[in-house]
């Protein structure tokens, strides 16, 4: 079959990775110069999540308190006005049940096990290095912290997750960074968790993919998508010529299959066939600077709970990452006002200096903002639509990029009309037709 991807995200190019493996002939589009320039180039450096790192559950919850004074979870509430943002909250705030959540947990665990049975396969295969790290050590402040994440300590008992619950003396064991007059209560560590470098993985995934023959249509924007009887057609943007300034005509892409994996664009896209699905963008940050001080430098990757601030070390770098802002979706579209800006990067400024003073050369601190989709449920959209040519790929939300190498693996299979790996019940867990039932 010859199948379209639209978007060059972490998303795009490993479900055209799967999707050529499968057998199929593909074409990406991506409107930027090359891969991974969005939220796939911001990522925290986490590859898979566990329940404490997933932005849903007991641990956040959003109201009149939060927008008037701060959220402690990390995310800056700034809905306003906006119907649409207030809605998506209280989506999100059923998540806060115990029960709700073990439940969403117990439905993401399958697409975590694939991902990670996927993403080391892909790394064996190719003896990819991309700047992996071992170990992933959250830190407490207070047993306030340590007993709301209680219903996650549990799921890690209940979902076999490899991790030690730990005294403050042994976080500062393991990481030797924390400095010692930091208040701390304790930590959980996960030996086998990783981090790694998501936008250098997706450009290696494309170098890859160039071998073997997949087309990239890069600085070209898909202005509009139809399914038609046996097709479906992507038109591009008109480009423009840069001697003569002149655009040029419309240009048509047809194929057997289109997998929408668009970012932010995605919601536009679906809208023009009339296919809606509950995404919302969140305006998520980082901080990367060179490494300050070695001896100052952790060996593990660190996540304040608290803030749920990701530190991670890619190579001689330092990456703080996340501090999600979530407003109405046109302001979020333009670019953050000053002072929330500045808000959000003080968040990711703080859990640095808390847990790792001195790691980073803060002189030389490049600031990095962009879109993550959130779905209202914490699970990514992925599979077929209402359209038995149109699929979806998108809503991996802040934390854990190696999922997408799982949700990839999802859509090729659905694409080939093969078995999946994961169970029917999972698949509807992801399906984007499960808001239908809600």
């Amino acid at each position: 079959m010859d199948v379209i991807v639209i978007g060059g995200g972490l998303t795009g190019v490993t479900t055209a990775y799967q999707l050529r493996a499968a057998g199929h002939r593909v074409c990406v589009i991506e409107r930027h110069a090359t891969v991974a320039q969005e939220a796939s180039f911001g990522q925290g450096g986490l590859v898979l999540p566990t329940p404490l790192d997933v932005w849903f559950g007991p641990g956040l919850g959003f109201g009149m308190r939060q927008m008037l004074f701060g959220s402690r979870n990390g995310m800056i509430y700034q809905p306003g006005l906006s119907a649409s943002a207030r809605g998506f909250v209280r989506q999100l705030n059923l998540a806060r049940d115990p029960e709700r959540f073990a439940m969403q947990c117990g439905r993401l665990r399958p697409l975590v096990d694939l991902s990670r049975r996927t993403l080391a396969e892909m790394e064996a295969r190719h003896a990819m290095d991309f700047e992996q790290r071992d170990g992933v050590l959250h830190l407490f402040r207070t047993p306030r912290e340590l007993k709301q994440a209680a219903p996650a300590l549990a799921l890690l008992a209940q979902f076999d997750y490899p991790h030690q619950i730990l005294d403050g003396e042994t976080c500062r064991t393991i990481e030797p960074s924390v400095p010692p007059g930091e208040a701390l209560a304790g930590g959980v560590f996960f030996p086998y968790e990783r981090s790694a470098n998501c936008p250098l993985f997706a450009k290696q995934i494309k170098t890859l993919l160039d071998e073997h023959d997949v087309e990239f249509a890069l600085g070209r924007s898909a202005e509009s998508i139809r399914v038609e009887a046996g097709r479906v057609v992507v038109e591009l943007a008109s480009r423009t010529d840069e001697t003569s300034g002149a655009r040029g005509g419309v240009e048509s892409i047809a194929g057997d299959a289109l997998v929408l994996a668009a970012g932010a664009n995605t919601q536009t896209l679906l809208g023009q066939v009339g296919i809606r699905v509950p995404l919302y963008p969140a305006r998520v940050h980082a901080l990367t600077a060179p490494i300050g001080y070695e001896e100052h430098a952790p060996h593990v990757t660190v996540v304040d709970y608290e803030s749920r601030v990701t530190i991670s070390r890619l190579h001689n770098r330092m990456r703080f990452a996340s501090a999600p802002l979530l407003q109405g979706r046109g302001k979020t579209a333009r670019p953050t006002p000053p002072k929330l800006r500045r808000r959000a990067i003080d968040t990711l400024g703080q859990a640095g200096h808390t847990w790792v003073p001195g790691a980073a050369k803060l002189s030389a601190m490049r600031e990095w903002d962009g879109i993550a989709l959130m779905s209202p449920d914490g699970l990514p959209i992925t599979g077929a639509t209402t359209h038995p040519r149109l699929f979806v790929n998108a809503g991996h939300g802040p934390a854990g990029w190696g999922l997408a190498c799982g949700t990839a693996k999802i859509v090729a299979d659905l694409v080939s009309g093969r078995a999946s790996d994961v169970d029917s019940d999972s698949l509807a867990a992801l399906s984007p037709t499960r808001f239908q039932h809600g």
